[in-house]
């Protein structure tokens, strides 16, 4: 009996076996879509992300509302990825989706600003107590584009970034430290330039690390999530942040926080719900209900330094910005959802929820003696692979375990329930009910039941 992670692995794999010939047998029309995608799209889907899941084939969706979803075979899911956090809130919320409509019908994009533009910014200024506010159609986006800007306005070439982050395709972003020493990440594709030549890495919660790259005062600024979730969740020791902040603000850096999770904290994010007083802050794909769209936000002072290096620079592009950024479809869709979905009794409801979800899932671990461990950051839940929850990103990266995930991801999804592909990540939406919790519980006890 080979054992990993308190599971019987011989038959974890006996019944991944099975599980394979159970999804392809129940749905051919995918089966056959995803051949014919083969023909004329890169790995067979539009996004090659969209082959990461654990099936044999590609499943190929036909219609998402609220916290369910329906393929082409037709059958019906449960939802808890929502779109890798793009649905946060729900698949097409009704007050985006007639918004959407709405707008359409008066333009789409004109590269001129509207009405809804001024109003989402001054509804952003009031929830995440930031100034100023640029639009973009992504998060990677929104990243890129403010570390431009932080970096003109400092004056600094340099980065930090906590290793293992992610923040979308900011080249910037992807370096890890291997043996203590930056290095570019080893996926990354295409790549020409070394990024570790101006991003220095350091451990989550390691504040002797932090202060030690801060110290030559090259930093521009310190790039993070404040909650690390995209290598299983890492949240920040008591006091952290708190001492982070003020090394930050000691040695002349900004704080750049990317809440495009963490906005799972509540309706200012992370930062609001815990102080953090970011210098700038991202947010991206949940904040039109899944249309693409994503904004960045600057403290009075740093928008003041980032307009005045602009006026000081040649004549020309910046290098900064899209044409459709800030269109009038995005921002007609922004306006909706920070009005009438992203509101203070959704977020109760979504906190309810998460916590029945964590809570069940911390029974389950105890009753079958997994040495697993469960987090939690507002709406946003994770079971991972270790006794204890990880520290830094280098402990949360040694416990992934991508086989077993995809043996049990694929189990939940021939019962009917999505959850995200990358590691366990679950999501809670204001239309997802206790009982599909306790649904979703129940499966994983059937799954314990086979393999422990």
């Amino acid at each position: 009996m080979a054992m990993r992670h308190g599971i019987d692995f011989d038959k974890a794999q006996a019944l991944h076996r099975q599980e394979l010939a159970m999804f392809s047998e129940r749905r051919p029309r995918s089966r056959r879509l995803s051949a014919a995608g083969g023909e004329h799209l890169l790995f067979g889907a539009p996004l090659h992300w969209m082959a990461d899941w654990s099936t044999p084939f590609n499943l190929y969706v036909e219609e998402a509302r609220g916290a369910r979803l329906r393929d082409a075979d037709g059958h019906e899911y449960l939802d808890f990825c929502l779109g890798d956090t793009g649905a946060m809130f729900g698949h097409s919320p009704a007050p985006v989706a007639r918004a959407i409509a709405e707008q359409a019908a008066r333009g789409l994009t004109a590269m001129l600003p509207s009405a809804d533009a001024v109003w989402v910014a001054e509804e952003l200024a009031r929830r995440f107590g930031l100034s100023h506010w640029q639009f973009a159609l992504s998060a990677s986006d929104a990243n890129r584009f403010a570390l431009r800007w932080l970096r003109a306005a400092s004056g600094r070439d340099q980065i930090i970034v906590f290793n293992g982050c992610y923040h979308g395709t900011v080249d910037d972003a992807f370096v890890d430290l291997a043996d203590g020493r930056p290095r570019a990440r080893a996926s990354l594709l295409g790549q020409t330039h070394d990024p570790a030549a101006h991003t220095r890495v350091v451990e989550f919660n390691d504040l002797e690390a932090l202060e030690r790259a801060l110290r030559d005062e090259r930093v521009a600024c310190v790039l993070a999530e404040p909650v690390m979730t995209n290598i299983g969740m890492v949240l920040p020791e008591p006091g952290f942040w708190g001492e982070a902040r003020e090394l930050i603000r000691r040695y002349g850096s900004y704080l750049l926080l990317d809440e495009t999770h963490t906005i799972s904290s509540g309706p200012g994010g992370y930062g609001a719900a815990y102080g953090l007083q970011p210098d700038a802050l991202v947010l991206g794909k949940p904040l039109g209900g899944g249309l693409p769209c994503a904004v960045y936000g600057f403290s009075a002072e740093l928008a003041e330094r980032a307009q005045r290096a602009k006026r000081a620079a040649a004549p020309g592009h910046s290098g900064i910005g899209t044409t459709l950024s800030g269109n009038m479809l995005a921002a007609a869709a922004m306006r909706a959802n920070l009005a009438e979905v992203m509101s203070d009794a959704a977020y109760q409801r979504m906190f309810a929820l998460a916590q029945h979800l964590a809570d069940g899932l911390q029974d389950w671990i105890e009753r079958w003696r997994l040495p697993w461990c469960v987090s939690r950051v507002g709406a946003r839940c994770e079971f991972q692979f270790s006794p204890q929850p990880p520290r830094n990103g280098g402990e949360a990266g040694a416990m992934l375990d991508e086989e077993l995930e995809r043996i049990i991801h694929l189990y939940l999804l021939n019962r009917g329930f999505l959850i995200t592909p990358f590691h366990n990540m679950l999501l809670l939406c204001p239309d997802t009910e206790f009982a599909d919790v306790d649904r979703l519980l129940e499966a994983l006890d059937g799954f314990a039941g086979e393999v422990v």
